[in-house]
């Protein structure tokens, strides 16, 4: 009897594992309370935000065996402290209303920094309040503000990504009729600036689907409420302004996917059909009658198009049963892809193996 528990519960956890291509490899590579984004050092420090632990990370693997042995907690009882981002030595926290500064703290003394608030006059709307932030190539950072609603039709700066400025303390628009994004990142192709965005609730199973958008020119509109991924007419929104005046996202996924953080991939030793694109953070349905996401996916871009897309590690969702959900993608410096898990409480790694030597042939004589 115990034979069987034992080979049961052995069962469960296998099939609970994620599973990647062949020629990588997956593992733990943390274990962090309700981690969400993430963001990672040029030394290999990662900085992990969350949204219900109201905590801030620092998470080192110090003796480079590929296991963090380090798990710090750098900030606690935050405000949804979701959006972590690094510029220079210093690293910045979204909280739901504002934008703190870790001074110095990127490879300095964590233990002995203290916040300092940088920006505070976000809105405090919990209801898509979480943040996630990046700074551009040239030090800007860019802030999201969500819609404090599933389905409604805001005022600013409400439903847009703005860009702001620090020194000024000014923001403004870049992209509006963004419901909710929780992930972007600029292709080192032409920095353009790509983003997920997640599409409203309650029109069925199967509408509207989840969205990657690409930002062409400041100030572009992509539809929400009135339009949804471009071809949609919203049911309550649509009769205010036609699906033609919004801009068309560059790929769509499943219904109530929930695609949160993307990154591009930079680092040239991952396999050439990965070489140019992006990985996305998919984190799985919660008003579906069957779920579906709970994986992370790859697209493939040319320019600014994409062309192909493809689901890259999975296995969180089996049965129906849940046992993690990926929230966000980022790299090590060495290449390594690092995969939150806020569900499980876990930042997993995935590895590219290193290809076998092909064998001498035999001399012949």
């Amino acid at each position: 009897m115990r034979f069987l528990i034992s080979a049961f519960f052995l069962c469960e956890v296998l099939a609970a594992f994620p599973t990647v291509p062949p020629g990588f490899t997956i593992r733990k590579w943390a274990e962090v309370p309700s981690v969400r984004s993430l963001a990672v050092s040029t030394a290999g420090a990662v900085f992990a935000g969350t949204r219900d632990g109201g905590r801030v990370y620092r998470i080192e693997d110090t003796n480079q065996d590929g296991v963090a042995e380090t798990v710090e907690v750098l900030l606690q009882n935050r405000f949804m402290p979701n959006g972590v981002a690094i510029l220079g030595e210093d690293l910045y926290v979204a909280e739901v209303d504002k934008i703190l500064k870790l001074p110095g703290i990127v490879s300095g003394n964590s233990l002995k920094v203290k916040p300092v608030v940088v920006y505070e006059d976000l809105p405090d709307d919990t209801h898509h309040g979480w943040k996630f932030i990046r700074f551009d190539e040239t030090g800007r950072l860019y802030v999201p503000v969500g819609a404090p609603c599933n389905i409604c039709d805001p005022k600013p700066p409400y439903a847009a990504i703005h860009q702001l400025d620090l020194k000024t303390g000014k923001m403004r628009p870049v992209a509006l009729g963004v419901r909710n994004t929780v992930g972007f990142d600029f292709n080192p192709e032409d920095r353009s600036l790509w983003f997920t965005d997640n599409g409203r609730d309650w029109m069925g199973d199967d509408l509207p689907p989840e969205e990657l958008n690409r930002l062409s020119v400041e100030g572009e509109h992509f539809g929400y409420p009135y339009c949804h991924a471009g071809v949609i007419s919203d049911p309550e929104f649509g009769h205010l302004a036609p699906c033609s005046q919004s801009t068309m996202p560059r790929t769509t996924f499943l219904a109530h996917t929930a695609a949160l953080g993307v990154r591009f991939v930079r680092d040239r030793n991952w396999p050439e059909k990965y070489r140019k694109g992006a990985f996305v953070a998919q984190h799985g349905s919660w008003n579906r009658s069957r779920k579906q996401g709970y994986q992370v996916s790859f697209v493939a871009i040319e320019g600014s198009r994409v062309v192909r897309q493809e689901v890259f590690a999975s296995g969180w969702l089996q049965d129906e049963r849940v046992s993690g959900r990926p929230v966000d993608v980022d790299f090590l410096p060495d290449g390594r892809l690092l995969i939150s898990d806020d569900y499980a409480g876990v930042i997993w790694q995935v590895q590219p193996e290193k290809p076998r030597p092909t064998p001498e042939k035999p001399r012949t004589h």
